[in-house]
């Protein structure tokens, strides 16, 4: 049998999930291959949404008109906002989700998604023919071959297929093929791929051991709350629906890391089973021991798995050690002591693809057609693969709707994807990458407060972003400029504040100003403000809805704008090496005024821009120089 498509999506995750949404929300006839619809977007690891640099990605798919935001705040049980002693730059939003609903709510949205078709199989092979392009030999992907026969044709199409490829999953010395646990793997794909040039090699990451709660003695641990305030995902949705959970804290011991101690003989980590490298700042707990062996003890999150589950997930023990090791020694916690477990934690390597053979599109510079997004292009993550399959999926309707060559990318002051991205494709990977904060050299251009002022009008023009999601930020946005214009004018007298201003330790004032700037002082915000200046809260309680979110956009605009202009002022000025193409204008073997390495780094990647050279390791500020030289010859 054979189906004709615009776009075929491998996998199911959470990056197959986006790409396939914002696809078919382009117009382009979708097809979800995945091998069990009743694990669509499954959260393999922790069921949690966000954190430090993540939750800034989720903000910025929903604003790009994604559904892992909406899909979050319908199913959160505890929600924090991270960092909060920081500046906003840093502010970042993480939930705990319900992991069973969390899935049947995606399963809903892709069932509700016009254009979209949803076919159980499993990939096998990928389809691939030479053709002519630019006066030369090329091979353009056509589709893909299940193992059940069946012939699915498009134009493009996107590889999202998380740890399944080649996956071989490690509890001690005993080894199971499978992409997650009780799922089977997926053999021969990974060489119908590279067999036509794309470079691929191995990865690991791990999941700690389930807990069954009713073994647990809360009574010897920290009991940790979420927030109850407006604070959400997306801009889109509704406050949280669901019962509001809350985490617990304990703490391993000597007696627990004896006991741990005695295993390592039999961890895969450590015997040469495992070759390839796993995520530096997610490690296991065999090698937080290792590589601390005098830390007395180490932090655990004991989370919730669901409203109706008495599944546990213990955040901070990672392990493939042997099932045995690892209860014996949670035992030796005192809250654990009558522990009974679901499943011991296990580790998994898998296939993923060089992805320094991307474009910034995420389409494979060898591959006409094929797009990559997710676990195969070296991230780790739920909310990574979730940004780049927005951007994948966005791409890959462009391409099989035109015949130019539009396509849709994200500098590195837009948005993290676009930082995310950028890394990816001019850097590579040696570990799976995880995004940070301390990765963005923008960050105060890229907060979590604005994703839509960055991003929503830009999905709007490419149609993935709905009508009511534009008219919300126009809203929103005309809100936010008045709130700014109010304290731009309002006088502020001192006889009228100045007795407030004390009150609150901060110094009074001398001459007359204007509200904008009290508000500017670090040790003034608008909750404070409400009493000295009631004018100031009667015009935000005039906003039609969500006046608290309105209002902390305007203030931080208001309290930051200086930081804020001067950045802007730093990307433009790298702009105009964004601006400076050379790709095909450098014969790199032959490029002596620049470094044996440099070169060898440039021929590999092929840079679009001279930026894009700027950020590759190996590539020196002399060497942009040298480059920069020759261009004016």
């Amino acid at each position: 049998m054979v189906l004709e498509y615009d776009v075929i999506i491998i996998g199911g995750g959470h990056a197959g999930c986006e790409a396939a949404t914002a696809s078919a929300n382009m117009g382009a006839k979708t097809c979800l291959v995945t091998m069990d619809m009743n694990k669509i977007a499954q959260m393999s690891c922790n069921p949690a949404i966000g954190g430090i640099a993540k939750g800034q990605i989720v903000r910025e798919i929903d604003a790009l008109g994604g559904q892992m935001g909406l899909v979050t705040d319908a199913t959160a049980i505890q929600f924090r906002m991270l960092n909060r002693s920081k500046g906003p730059a840093v502010w970042s939003p993480r939930a705990q989700c319900d992991r069973g609903k969390f899935i049947w709510k995606w399963r809903s949205v892709l069932d509700e998604t016009e254009n979209l078709d949803i076919w159980q199989d499993q990939a096998d092979e990928l389809l691939v023919e030479d053709v002519a392009m630019a006066q030369q030999q090329a091979k353009r992907v056509v589709g893909v071959k299940t193992i059940w026969g069946c012939e699915l044709r498009a134009k493009t199409v996107v590889i999202t297929a998380g740890t399944f490829l080649n996956g071989l999953m490690h509890i001690g010395r005993k080894m199971v093929p499978g992409g997650r646990i009780a799922e089977p793997a997926v053999p021969h794909f990974t060489e119908s791929i590279t067999r036509h040039g794309v470079r691929s090699a191995r990865m690991k990451t791990g999941t700690p051991v389930r807990i069954d709660k009713r073994s647990v003695h809360f009574e010897d641990m920290e009991r940790q709350d979420g927030e109850n305030g407006y604070y959400q995902f997306s801009y889109m949705g509704q406050p949280r629906p669901l019962q509001q959970l809350p985490c617990w804290v304990c703490y391993t011991n000597e007696q627990v890391h004896e006991t741990l101690r005695s295993g390592l003989a039999d961890s895969p980590l450590y015997n040469g089973q495992i070759q390839s490298i796993g995520p530096r700042y997610c490690p296991s707990i065999e090698t937080k021991l290792v590589t601390f062996p005098d830390r007395p003890q180490h932090l655990l999150f004991l989370e919730p798995e669901g409203e109706d589950t008495n599944e546990m997930y213990l955040n901070g023990f990672s392990s493939s050690l042997p099932m045995d090791v690892q209860i014996e020694a949670l035992k030796k916690i005192p809250a654990l002591r009558d522990l009974r477990v679901y499943r011991p934690g296990y580790a998994i390597e898998y296939d993923f693809f060089d992805p320094t053979q991307l474009k910034h599109s995420l389409e494979s510079k060898v591959i006409d057609g094929l797009f990559m997004a997710g676990q195969v292009n070296g991230t780790t993550g739920y909310e990574e693969a979730g940004g780049q399959g927005t951007l994948a999926g966005i791409n890959a309707a462009l391409k099989a709707g035109s015949t130019t060559d539009k396509t849709f990318e994200l500098q590195r002051d837009e948005a993290y994807i676009g930082v995310l991205i950028d890394d990816l494709v001019t850097k590579g990977v040696d570990e799976p990458y995880r995004m940070f904060t301390s990765r963005a050299e923008y960050r105060i251009l890229l907060r979590q407060d604005d994703a839509d002022a960055r991003l929503t009008e830009k999905a709007y023009e490419l149609g993935i972003a709905k009508k009511d999601r534009y008219d919300w930020w126009m809203q929103k946005k005309q809100a936010i400029e008045e709130i700014e214009e109010f304290c731009r004018t309002f006088p502020i007298k001192p006889k009228n504040v100045n007795g407030a201003l004390e009150a609150i330790g901060s110094t009074p004032l001398v001459y007359g100003c204007k509200l904008e700037d009290l508000v500017a002082r670090p040790e003034l915000n608008f909750e404070k403000l409400y009493t000295i200046v009631p004018e100031l809260k009667e015009h935000i309680m005039r906003l039609p809805n969500r006046q608290e979110e309105i209002a902390e956009a305007a203030e931080i605009h208001i309290k930051y704008k200086g930081y804020i202009e001067r950045e802007r002022m730093v990307a433009e000025k790298m702009h105009r090496l964004e601006n400076i193409k050379i790709k095909g204008r450098f014969d790199y073997p032959n490029l002596t005024a620049v470094s044996t390495e440099a070169r060898q780094k440039l021929e590999r990647i092929q840079p679009e821009t001279l930026a894009q050279a700027s950020r590759i390791p190996g590539v020196s500020p002399s060497d942009i120089n040298a480059m920069l030289v020759l261009l004016g010859r």
